[in-house]
């Protein structure tokens, strides 16, 4: 196959290089990642300037890279739609240094590159380790070997898989749906030598439906891989009637 690499830690990331390493020698890789660490971006693209390219190699490798001084979702977009010489069969962003569950995936870097993929009908996976300070990749890696095998051509062009891995030997897979995370944000306000006013923002997750099994967050936490289904229609489909007939009172 295939497929086109980013990520949002940087295209130097130990992460996206064990992804690209355990992917290399069966399929024909693209990387297009940010210069730098991108975290927590969004879908936010680059409107306001232009974007700067540069070319990687990769020693020993048929792999053929690009760093962009630009977001995940530039990155993908700019592969797909000037980098690339044709469309890739996948899309995968990661492997991703910390986690992605629930509602992270509304502020997701990682996330959105993938989302990108599948706005342009393209298969695309999501890969996180979810930890912040157990590193080692070797075991992600190996799974996205095996998902990327196993669903060689079976993968909806409308549907994202959203996957985080346990950072120890994980007790199984769970396909779970996105859990309602929430943070508690805190704004260390600070002064600067100019006397202007400025703000750090640091927070915890706590997590509203932590105890439900059918949730990402509950098969982390036990130890499982989670693979969530994602799509980006947000249509609230329940609420659709019940609006008509609020408007339908409205006289325009």
């Amino acid at each position: 196959m295939k497929i086109l690499i980013s990520n949002d830690d940087g295209i130097r990331a130990a992460g996206l290089n064990a992804l690209r390493e355990s992917l290399q020698d069966q399929h024909q890789l693209y990387v297009v990642a940010p210069d730098r660490e991108r975290s927590a971006t969004g879908h936010k693209i680059t409107l306001d300037r232009p974007l700067r390219v540069k070319e990687w190699t990769y020693p020993g490798s048929d792999t053929i890279g690009w760093e962009v001084d630009g977001t995940p979702a530039d990155c993908v977009k700019l592969g797909l739609e000037a980098l690339l010489p044709e469309p890739p069969d996948l899309v995968i962003s990661g492997i991703n240094f910390g986690p992605n569950l629930g509602t992270d995936v509304l502020y997701s870097g990682t996330v959105s590159a993938a989302v990108e993929g599948m706005i342009n009908d393209i298969p695309s996976i999501a890969i996180s380790l979810a930890s912040h300070e157990f590193c080692d990749f070797t075991f992600s890696s190996e799974i996205i070997k095996k998902i990327v095998s196993i669903m060689d051509g079976g993968l909806s062009a409308r549907t994202l898989l959203n996957i985080n891995t346990p950072p120890r030997t994980p007790r199984g897979i769970k396909v779970t749906r996105l859990g309602d995370r929430r943070y508690v944000n805190i704004f260390d306000k600070r002064i600067d030598p100019r006397g202007r006013v400025y703000f750090w923002m640091a927070g915890e997750p706590f997590d509203l439906d932590k105890d439900d099994p059918e949730t990402d967050v509950w098969a982390i936490r036990g130890g499982y891989i989670s693979i969530t289904p994602v799509q980006f229609d947000l249509t609230d489909y329940g609420f659709m009637e019940k609006l008509k007939n609020i408007c339908s009172k409205i006289e325009v």
